[in-house]
């Protein structure tokens, strides 16, 4: 059986991983190194690494601090920011993540998926689409959440994963830091109508709202989060023994 993965995610901003509300209001948390680190030896299955202002301040990720976080886990880890273009993924790839994540490279240039897919296979590729409801339907965001693109997101993700991603995080805006829950009603749309992993990000408060997110939409891969664990307010293996407890798989 296929077991359910806590990633914790680390958002990074001038260096440091910082952390708001609705994607606004972010306050700075730790180092990224340090962090990742922490998360690698205290039974994290993966690590996301989001450089959250390098598309909108049009540059690249901060591959520096990227090596040194790659040379100190020993999980997989997933990184996005800067995404938008093939040779982005080459930089990220051999600077020692796993998995590159795109969204607004993606949006902007409807043939990066599928080249990069092509070139280092559908494993390497996450589309992490920003999805937030304008006027009762999905939209996606692009630039970190600041602009509204007006597609609607259920079938644009679909599209990217028939393009060749092979994994979907799904970041809810609307409950992006709230910390009331994961968003249920999205991840459920999603799940059905693509068949690769989907990782559920934003809106975890508690132990509670992952137990809940795993029964009831069963086809979610993966919980995400990240204020939670950066304060010490669920601990990784706890919640890893409350999903035993709740017959939910996980790699203790």
């Amino acid at each position: 059986m296929i077991t359910k993965r806590i990633i914790p995610c680390l958002d990074v901003r001038n260096g440091r991983v910082v952390k708001g509300v609705n994607f606004q209001g972010l306050n700075d948390v730790n180092s990224p190194v340090e962090l990742a680190k922490y998360y690698s030896d205290n039974g994290a299955d993966e690590l996301v690494f989001y450089d959250i202002t390098a598309s909108s301040d049009g540059r690249k990720i901060f591959t520096d601090i990227l090596r040194e976080t790659a040379r100190n886990v020993f999980i997989p880890l997933t990184v996005g920011g800067g995404i938008s273009g093939v040779s982005d993924f080459e930089r990220v790839l051999s600077c020692g993540a796993d998995k590159v994540s795109v969204n607004t490279g993606a949006i902007m240039n409807p043939n990066l998926i599928p080249e990069a897919a092509k070139l280092y296979g559908s494993q390497c590729v996450v589309i992490s689409a920003d999805v937030k409801r304008v006027d009762g339907q999905f939209h996606v965001f692009a630039r970190g959440g600041r602009d509204d693109t007006g597609i609607e997101a259920i079938g644009w993700i679909r599209r990217c994963v028939d393009a060749g991603a092979g994994e979907v995080v799904l970041n809810s805006i609307d409950t992006d830091g709230v910390k009331q829950g994961f968003d249920l009603e999205m991840l459920k749309a999603v799940c059905d109508v693509v068949s690769v992993p989907v990782i559920a990000s934003g809106g975890a408060g508690s132990i509670d709202d992952f137990i809940s997110l795993f029964k009831t939409v069963p086809g979610v891969d993966a919980g995400l989060a990240a204020s939670i664990f950066h304060f010490g307010e669920v601990a990784i293996m706890d919640l890893k023994h409350r999903m035993y407890d709740e017959n939910i798989p996980v790699r203790l």
